[in-house]
């Protein structure tokens, strides 16, 4: 590891807006920020820039980024620590263990920004859309609670098209090119990192926003799932 990452690192256990694979912590954000406003995840965060940008946008709600990579989760902490962002927190972790650090209906909206795709299809089921996360973010989320897509992906956008049809969830929002409608929204003019890089090449940015149903259904709606995917693989 380099000498940049260590120096990282060993700061981010003196941030206290940062929690490293905490304990005990479903139930207790409201004691943690202070306060019992709306609290919304921005899963795979990066550097977080989604999480800080909410959080300036809307000071009367909270935000917590949650990423494994520690550094980049220092960018984002750093940046709200130096702008006193206390609405805007990150957990270091794994993005499947995000059940473990939330009650039933705490979290009222998740953003998912410019996650890795996860384009083979045996890579189908880390899609961050797919619904062995949904049935994750059900544990949690209030109903009617929403997720927000924002990805450069057509193969992500499309696939979370499909498995919105497939299990019965609500669309509130949808556009597969963001900057050709108006207006756009501030929330949508937040821009991450990978957006800036333009890693699909399409300069085209695809937007859902939608909500779970209160029943995903089980086993016989995945079955439908794979074979939908690997008929549509097999026409590539």
């Amino acid at each position: 590891m380099g000498q940049k990452k260590l120096v990282r690192f060993a700061e981010l256990e003196t941030f206290k807006n940062v929690l490293q694979y905490p304990t005990n912590m479903a139930g207790q954000w409201g004691g943690f920020f202070g306060n019992e406003n709306p609290l919304t995840l921005e899963l795979a965060c990066g550097k977080g820039e989604y999480a800080t940008g909410l959080g300036e946008l809307f000071p009367h709600r909270n935000f917590i980024g949650i990423d494994l990579k520690g550094n980049r989760i220092w960018v984002g902490a750093k940046k709200a620590l130096q702008q006193q962002l206390t609405n805007v927190a990150f957990i270091r972790t794994q993005i499947d263990r995000v059940a473990e650090y939330f009650d039933h209906g705490e979290v009222a909206e998740i953003w998912i920004t410019f996650p890795d795709p996860q384009l083979r299809m045996s890579k189908a089921k880390k899609r961050l859309t797919h619904p062995k996360f949904l049935r994750l973010y059900q544990q949690f989320l209030v109903p009617g609670g929403l997720i927000h897509l924002k990805t450069d992906s057509p193969d992500l956008y499309q696939f979370t098209k499909l498995v919105i049809e497939l299990y019965g969830c609500a669309v509130l929002r949808d556009t597969d090119n963001v900057f050709k409608q108006e207006p756009v929204s501030a929330e949508l003019k937040i821009k991450t990192h990978y957006e800036s890089l333009d890693i699909a090449g399409s300069n085209r940015i695809h937007y859902l926003c939608f909500s779970l149903p209160a029943d995903l259904g089980g086993i016989e709606k995945d079955i439908i799932l794979k074979e939908k995917l690997l008929a549509h693989e097999g026409t590539d």
